[in-house]
């Protein structure tokens, strides 16, 4: 979308007041690129620092390169200039209630209790799943949790002609699985197509 060209429709604006929302690896990578481009830079995380699902060495670093961890809160509305740039987040402060499903406190909302954080670049790295697109656009495609592709241990699915990996069959996962997988799609493949066995 030539983002690099700052007249183009679409430019990447690069923030001085840096919002990264989330818990994860990636608002950990997020952050550290942000604050190495020369953004001051606050990490905004609705449960507590010991509820974040980036592994414990990410925080860390995040910590000793300067980020700021604002826990507890969780964006509600994002205020905008006379150009339509974001110039501010307000943000719903929260305490923890009761665990979830995945065994981590939920949070809940105090009502009524705001902050409003100076931006000027917000960045959102929550959640992670699968593309639906590909998944449904395939008729007869076997599907397991969350739109993810169901495959066998050489990365093909149930329409032989279609070999899967990475996000799209794991869900969140590492570059590193998913270039494992691509590895043996690519065995998978050389073996179906040669009429070879494929080795375990």
């Amino acid at each position: 979308m030539d983002a690099a060209n700052p007249n183009t429709d679409t430019p990447i604006n690069l923030g001085k007041r840096v919002m990264v929302v989330g818990g994860g690896n990636t608002a950990m990578d997020s952050c550290r690129t942000a604050k190495r481009l020369g953004a001051e830079v606050t990490l905004v995380y609705r449960r507590s620092e010991a509820e974040m699902p980036a592994r414990l060495e990410e925080v860390k670093h995040a910590k000793e390169e300067g980020i700021n961890f604002l826990t507890l809160h969780n964006p509600l509305e994002y205020l905008t200039d006379e150009q339509g740039a974001v110039r501010a987040a307000v943000l719903q402060v929260m305490e923890l209630g009761e665990p979830d499903t995945s065994g981590r406190r939920s949070p809940q909302p105090l009502e009524g209790v705001t902050k409003t954080l100076e931006v000027d670049q917000v960045i959102v790295a929550v959640g992670v799943s699968p593309n639906p697109l590909v998944p449904n656009s395939i008729k007869g495609l076997e599907l397991g949790r969350k739109n993810t592709i169901v495959v066998n241990e050489n990365m093909q699915s149930n329409r032989p002609e279609i070999y899967a990996g990475g996000d799209i069959v794991r869900g969140g996962a590492t570059v590193i699985l998913a270039m494992g997988d691509g590895r043996k799609a690519a065995a998978g493949m050389h073996h179906q197509l040669s009429g070879e066995q494929v080795l375990g």
